[in-house]
């Protein structure tokens, strides 16, 4: 006999305070759990009931209710059905009418390098006026203690604000004299006020490096204007300079960068590795993090090989001590790149000239990628121009030849200007194309130089399904765009840059349901993981997402608005507002105290400068119980021999007790 559903045993959670105290909440509901273990935030049976559900699954591609079990979807079905097979004893959560789809998933995003720097970083991201941007910077630069400084990393562009312009330097100078600012422009610029060109040891001496530009005055003196040209070592060496976050605050950060995705919608991703994040060096934090259980995000991770000139030194070495997909479902090893060997990086600054890749990029790519078809790793590899794919694939079909790939998974990640020829050939050797929305934010520099009928397919994401080539999608954040999903969803939809530029026409846009699917369906393929996620059917892991909005019935300038209201990872509540706040874990402050983060938050939906008008709670000049007053650290260096003293520059660390 199936369970009645009308018995007491059963737990709901019926939102809005009006249903909740008529309910009394029978049972132990989960907003009553002062602080939950993980252990007891894992619910035995979690059934979501009045949805509109996506599933994804052409079996049964729309669906009332769910039930998970164990972290894996049990039951999908109509209201009726679930819970008459499965409400007994669950807590029930009524999703009032809302849409709910399968967790995001970022095939291409910098995860593990964004969140140990996420609570340094005031975010631009999403913002629509220029002023409100430096008002925020204002506020940030009166409320950070010396020596650290104001950042803003990445996820903006010009185009983006209404006065369609950067800030000039004359304004961050007189917004900050004496506290140091780096404002980084995707990957083609940096901003930094004379207290930073201080800071960094920057004067008329200090030479250009290979590939980037100082730019000076007539006196040969730095203005604080970085270009790249079009290498950008000479912009993130720079951001390398500044002051770092402690391993505890690395680990806040983390935490904090992974709930602002799950804010978003985002339950898996696959970290790209990066320049400066070495292995196992700068993976601790994540990994300790997976062994607490406290990632609420999925994290498959490629390595970057940091050693030009001895790429095949860094993967034979990390071979030996990682087996391909080592790992479980919540933090795995996904193989190798996205850089492979440094004389394939075609850079993808628009507003440059394509870079000629040197003649070693062959030989040296032949032997690295060989090396990891015989140990069986996966491989992906940045190219954002044909004329490098190009290159890329014949050696590619020349290892394939002598060492088969036999089904082992391979991508290009990027593919702005891939030819049809060159997607025929990616598909003939059983490869992927992970493709982001960095036209969403360098689109006008793109038609500036080659022209809007050149943009028209850049990337052709229509002809790459119509080949059927696995497809993901993915943002490539934190700096060269936003990790705002919704907004990367908008561009494949309406074709349309965050400026409000249209690239493409209906023979390049998707529908929305094929669009979600590539950040879904698609991206799982990345992993190795489509028989694991990406739908919401039977066996599946339990990761959802319900939307504050109905992605398939709101405007399309509505789209890039849209964020999550409940979160689910593997049946764990994750994220939770509006209506089901208090159903999520709550996160201890940002640290520092002074973080950006604690005032601001991140992504700006709606475009309003987050925090603008947030009175003070706790500066760096509020007198708490161990240091007394903060101000004084705005006068002295970090005096790291001292904790206690250490902790007043940094940020005080008392609130989190």
């Amino acid at each position: 006999m199936s369970p009645d559903p009308s018995q007491p045993g059963r737990r709901e959670v019926l939102l809005g305070a009006g249903a909740a105290l008529a309910l009394g909440l029978a049972g132990r509901s989960l907003a009553a759990a002062s602080s939950p273990s993980s252990q007891e935030r894992r619910m035995s049976t979690l059934v979501i009931r009045n949805a509109r559900i996506t599933t994804l699954d052409p079996a049964l591609p729309h669906a009332q209710a769910l039930a998970v079990q164990d972290g894996r979807i049990v039951a999908v079905g109509s209201d009726d059905d679930i819970m008459r097979g499965w409400a007994a004893e669950a807590t029930i959560i009524d999703a009032q009418g809302r849409r709910l789809v399968p967790g995001l998933n970022d095939s291409h995003t910098h995860l593990i390098r964004g969140g140990l720097n996420y609570n340094l970083e005031l975010r631009w991201d999403g913002l629509r006026s220029l002023a409100d941007a430096l008002a925020m910077l204002k506020v940030q630069v009166d409320r950070t203690p010396a020596p650290q400084w104001v950042r803003v990393v990445g996820g903006f562009t010009a185009a983006q604000f209404t006065e369609k312009r950067l800030p000039t330097l004359e304004e961050i100078n007189t917004i900050a004299p004496d506290t140091p600012v780096f404002l980084l422009h995707l990957y083609d610029r940096a901003l930094l006020n004379r207290a930073a060109l201080r800071a960094c040891g920057y004067d008329k001496n200090t030479p250009d490096p290979p590939g980037g530009q100082i730019v000076r005055d007539k006196l040969g003196n730095p203005t604080g204007l970085l270009l790249a040209k079009p290498n950008a070592v000479i912009l993130y060496a720079t951001l390398a300079k500044g002051p770092k976050l402690p391993i505890e605050y690395q680990a806040n950060s983390t935490r904090h960068f992974m709930r602002e995705l799950n804010r978003l919608g985002i339950t898996s991703v696959i970290d790209a590795g990066g320049g400066f994040q070495s292995y196992p060096e700068d993976y601790q934090v994540i990994e300790q993090l997976h062994r607490d259980d406290q990632l609420s995000v999925r994290i498959a991770y490629n390595l970057f090989t940091q050693n030009k000139g001895g790429e095949v030194g860094d993967f034979q070495r990390w071979s030996e001590i990682l087996q391909p997909r080592q790992g479980d479902d919540l933090l795995r090893h996904n193989g190798a790149g996205e850089m492979l060997v440094f004389s394939a990086a075609d850079f993808e600054l628009f507003n440059e000239p394509r870079p000629e890749l040197p003649p070693e990029l062959e030989p040296e790519l032949h032997d690295v990628v060989r090396l990891l078809v015989e140990k069986r790793w996966p491989f992906r590899i940045h190219a954002t121009y044909d004329e490098s794919i190009s290159r890329i694939l014949d050696v590619y079909e020349q290892v394939n030849r002598e060492v088969p790939f036999d089904g082992l998974h391979w991508f290009i990640d990027h593919a702005e200007t891939i030819t049809p020829r060159n997607i025929e050939r990616i598909r003939a050797m059983g490869g992927g194309l992970a493709i982001q929305h960095r036209m969403a934010y360098q689109g006008e520099a793109f038609v500036e130089r080659y022209g809007v009928q050149a943009a028209r397919h850049t990337p052709p994401v229509k002809r790459m399904l119509a080949e059927g080539v696995p497809v993901g999608a993915g943002t490539d954040a934190t700096r060269v765009a936003s990790y705002n999903p919704w907004v990367a969803l908008s561009w494949l939809v309406t074709g349309r840059t965050v400026g409000g530029l249209a690239l493409y026409g209906d023979e390049n846009l998707l529908e929305r349901e094929q669009a979600l699917r590539l950040w879904t369906q698609g991206s799982a393929w990345f992993s190795g993981d489509e028989d694991r996620k990406g739908t919401l059917k039977v066996g599946q892991l339990a990761d959802f997402v319900v939307l504050s909005a109905d992605y398939f019935r709101v405007d399309d300038d509505q789209i890039a608005d849209i964020t999550s209201v409940l979160t689910v990872l593997g049946g764990r509540i994750v994220h939770a507002a509006e209506d089901y706040d208090g159903l999520a874990p709550v996160l201890p402050p940002a640290m520092p105290d002074w973080s950006p983060v604690n005032r601001f938050g991140g992504y700006h939906v709606g475009g309003t400068a987050t925090g603008l008008a947030m009175a003070h709670h706790h500066h760096h000049g509020a007198p708490c119980s161990t240091h007394g007053a903060h101000g004084h650290a705005a006068h002295h260096a970090a005096p790291t021999g001292d904790l206690q003293a250490f902790w007043g520059a940094m940020g005080c660390s008392c609130f989190a007790f």
